[in-house]
């Protein structure tokens, strides 16, 4: 289910900062909402290039088919999300700062 919800959340977040972005072009704190749309769209690129793959491996795998690395695939993907989640954090944390 958070796979179909995730686009929409991406792309709608996107958007609303880039309508944020240029309705407040000249005030204070439109860096920060520059710099949050740039952190989006380094946790949409870190989702296509490095957890959607390992994704897309792993909803193939059977205990009988599944690699023997199978254990740091899914170590690697746990990495890769928390590092998301981190740079969205941040991101929603520049959001509340630029409204300051």
């Amino acid at each position: 289910m958070l796979g179909a919800v995730m686009p929409v959340w991406y792309i709608g977040s996107l958007v609303l900062v880039g309508i944020w972005a240029v309705a407040g072009w000249h005030h204070h704190g439109t860096g920060l909402v520059v710099t949050v749309g740039a952190l989006l769209i380094l946790s949409v690129a870190m989702s296509l290039l490095l957890l959607v793959p390992i994704n897309n491996r792993n909803k193939t795998w059977t205990p009988e088919n599944r690699p023997k690395d199978w254990k740091e695939q899914m170590n690697r993907w746990e990495r890769w999300h928390y590092v998301r989640v981190a740079v969205i954090i941040a991101a929603f944390a520049l959001l509340v700062a630029a409204l300051t």
